[in-house]
């Protein structure tokens, strides 16, 4: 069965676009009739190139946000266990989804698993859409006959991970905004209100204290120059994309934000969080630990972590513990070190894994949650010296004037 995607005309005028399957396109022509759509284009986009994906990027359909894959996962865990065979379920998720791309994929995905492909391997052909995480999980889950199961666990992590997205967006709303109307009010009294007191001062030829000429100075710097201040923070930006795209740039910035002051450690309990809940989740769907640190090592998002965890790998394949590859990296902070040994001992290592990321997870809530009740006030301040030093350079030649009357 091909997918093909379309552009019709409904009865009212309007033109809409998507994608339905169809065993041909004169098929897909006349389901399409049958829903009261004329096409105007029909297209087939299922064709299958040695494994590769063939997702869509741009052309109008959109594109897959984590809490669409989310929402499938759990979708497709309740479906799965309420009974329905997984061609079945595959085929209830394509009602229930409204993002053209990732009805695509499902398309795709359930086409291939109809061919007798495995569903890990179906998901492994769309690996833009897919994690490492999410493709091994579901491969251990066919494995062990608890796809269900592992299905619940996938949408735990990606809702949780969704949810802490949108905690550190709505804290950080609040600092962003005030910043912007800084800066605009800042812009706004150099551009407009400044010049205006300057010609004042310029007729009265008077010598102007050190404060006003510096302002004046600035003012007229960024009125003539302003381009180039524009072209250096573009031009700066450009440059530091260049450098992390490098695999030597990438690894030095990843040691840099690893050190960095207050962000170092939150950022290193972040990385902390993930590996702790990555690898309890992998063991306890049943993959082996070599496999599951594998994977680990593909979310972590750090180079010099990744580098580390070669030789944790190294060090447990010889037969080492865990706890001791992680200790000789430097890492992780001794909590984690801790409770992975504590696990290790009583048998219990995955919930042990899970507890940590747990409290991680909430420590690291309240410290974002410290550092935006910090950076408010430290806004408020930058912002009023900015103002104030605006509004005494140009009160102090008025004052002088005045007393010269």
């Amino acid at each position: 069965m091909g997918v093909y995607e379309y552009e019709a005309m409904a009865k009212s005028g309007k033109s809409v676009r998507g994608i339905i399957d169809a065993d041909t396109a004169a098929a897909a022509r006349r389901k399409l009739r049958e829903q009261a759509l004329y096409p105007t284009r029909l297209e087939e986009t299922n064709a299958k190139s040695g494994g590769q994906s063939t997702e869509v990027r741009g052309g109008g359909m959109g594109r897959i946000s984590q809490r669409d894959i989310s929402m499938m996962t759990r979708q497709m865990a309740v479906l799965l266990q309420a009974g329905m065979p997984l061609v079945e379920a595959m085929g209830a998720l394509l009602e229930q989804t409204s993002s053209p791309r990732l009805k695509k994929t499902i398309y795709e995905v359930r086409d291939r698993v109809n061919e007798g492909v495995s569903l890990a391997d179906s998901l492994a052909a769309h690996k833009r859409v897919f994690s490492e995480l999410y493709i091994n999980m579901v491969r251990a889950g066919e494995a062990s006959g608890a796809l269900e199961g592992v299905l619940v666990r996938l949408a735990d992590i990606l809702e949780r991970q969704v949810r802490m997205k949108h905690k550190i967006a709505s804290m950080l709303a609040y600092p962003i905004l005030m910043a912007l109307v800084g800066v605009g009010i800042v812009t706004f009294m150099m551009g407009f209100i400044v010049p205006k007191i300057i010609q004042i001062f310029e007729k009265e030829q008077r010598e102007l204290p050190t404060v006003t000429t510096i302002m004046i100075n600035t003012c007229n710097f960024v009125r003539d120059w302003w381009y180039l201040l524009v072209l250096a923070i573009v031009g700066g930006f450009a440059a530091w994309r260049f450098w992390v795209s490098r695999p030597e740039g990438r690894r030095r910035w990843d040691a840099i934000k690893l050190k960095l002051p207050v962000l170092g450690p939150l950022y290193i309990k972040m990385i902390s969080a993930r590996f702790s809940r990555t690898l309890g989740t992998m063991l306890q769907s049943g993959l082996i630990m070599m496999t599951a640190l594998d994977v680990v090592k593909s979310v972590v998002q750090n180079k010099v972590v990744e580098a580390a965890m070669d030789d944790v790998k190294s060090g447990v394949r010889r037969g080492r513990d865990l706890t001791v590859p992680l200790r000789e990296t430097g890492l992780f902070p001794p909590m984690l070190l801790h409770m992975v040994e504590l696990g290790q001992r009583s048998g219990e290592l995955e919930n042990m894994l899970i507890r940590v990321a747990d409290t991680y997870d909430e420590d690291i809530e309240l410290t974002m949650n410290g550092i935006v009740s910090l950076l408010e006030p430290l806004l408020i301040i930058i912002m009023g010296v900015l103002v104030g030093f605006l509004v005494f350079s140009i009160l102090l030649p008025i004052f002088d004037m005045s007393s010269g009357v």
